[in-house]
């Protein structure tokens, strides 16, 4: 039985291929004890599936100088030393971390008392903790290949990105079951679990449109933050929605897995895990990347994607009514292409490589 520490947070991008593969290390008997910040969603996650949280005082670099800058500098050498002293104490035969702000400090702490460690990172452009800490890094996974370019590290493995096993099992006749919803053309749209205004205000002007002109069963998660805002909208230019069987509207699905599953169509955001489900969907996905992201890396894994022949893309600033009722004919039109290189873009086998690739780690310390 071997010990690892799992480290990565802030977002759900790197929490959940960081949970993943934490989950298929408990099942073949290993210990996992997590690496966080107490304050993150990872705090709420990791206690529900029960391993041991080691927290930490960590947030994201200040993008200008100044004192904020200074004082964030004296965090993470806060945060570093607090890593080391739970590695002297736990021993941990190796460290891996899913990138992010969140992972540097136990990365950092595990190369300074030359702990292996194993990095993922989940984008089309590796975040900076990626770049930085790669060359000591056991191994590096990506989710894309354009990344190992950018990676300065020998063993760098195209894993994609580790996505949940009901991915694999689920039909889907048995999804579209699950939500009574017919068998018929299905299109989803969300930005997230916080919603995406500009998604969700161009969606408005046209549901009308979609589900009765076009006869479309459409998904439509608002985000939280916005349901009531759509709602409002949606009583003056639709107000008999509710009666329509081919429309789901709520702020947030729990169960992502079966309303993917259920779908032919995507309007998303264009974060890597959203994109690596979408495939392992088999969806025909229009891609509205956020403007903000760091490093601007949602722009370039929509932009792989289109490259791939595997999605539409949108600029946010662009889309209104128009072009996106535009973007899902030219999705409907071209469905049979779109989904087809999708799903050949989909890696299902992420986390059992990575796995592999963690035990090769401690062994070749070992030999």
């Amino acid at each position: 039985m071997a010990r690892y520490f799992i480290t990565g947070g802030g977002t759900g991008g790197h929490i959940y291929p960081a949970i993943a593969v934490a989950e298929a290390l408990v099942s073949t008997g290993d210990e996992v004890l997590y690496v966080g910040n107490p304050k993150n969603l990872e705090f709420e996650i990791v206690k529900q599936k029960g391993y041991k949280f080691l927290g930490v005082n960590v947030h994201g670099m200040p993008r200008s100088a100044g004192f904020t800058l200074v004082k964030w500098g004296f965090e993470l050498i806060g945060a570093v030393l607090k890593c080391c002293y739970y590695l002297l104490k736990y021993k941990p035969d190796a460290v891996f971390g899913t990138g992010g702000y969140v992972s540097a400090p136990a990365l950092i702490a595990a190369k300074f008392l030359r702990v292996p460690y194993m990095m993922h990172d989940c984008d089309a452009q590796p975040g900076l903790v990626t770049r930085k800490l790669a060359p000591s890094a056991s191994a590096v996974s990506v989710a894309f290949d354009c990344a190992c370019e950018k990676i300065n590290n020998k063993n760098c493995y195209v894993n994609g990105n580790p996505i949940r096993s009901e991915f694999k099992t689920i039909t889907k006749h048995e999804a579209r079951e699950k939500l009574r919803l017919e068998n018929k053309l299905t299109l989803c749209i969300m930005g997230g679990s916080q919603g995406a205004r500009s998604i969700n205000d161009a969606t408005v002007e046209i549901l009308k449109k979609l589900v009765q002109d076009l006869d479309l069963q459409v998904i439509f998660q608002t985000g939280k933050k916005n349901f009531d805002r759509v709602i409002e909208q949606l009583l003056k230019l639709y107000p008999e929605y509710e009666t329509n069987n081919n429309l789901i509207i709520k702020p947030y699905f729990d169960d992502m897995v079966t309303v993917l599953k259920a779908s032919d169509i995507a309007v998303s955001r264009s974060g890597s895990l959203s994109i690596s489900e979408i495939c392992a969907s088999a969806i025909a996905p229009i891609f509205v990347p956020y403007p903000h992201a760091a490093a601007d890396h949602q722009r370039k894994n929509a932009k792989f994607m289109v490259e791939k022949g595997a999605g539409i893309y949108l600029e946010d600033s662009e889309i209104n009514e128009k072009t996106l009722l535009d973007a899902i004919n030219s999705a409907i039109s071209n469905l049979d292409e779109l989904q087809k290189n999708s799903l050949e873009l989909a890696r299902f086998d992420g986390v059992t490589k990575i796995v592999e690739q963690l035990s090769l780690c401690i062994n070749l310390i070992l030999q």
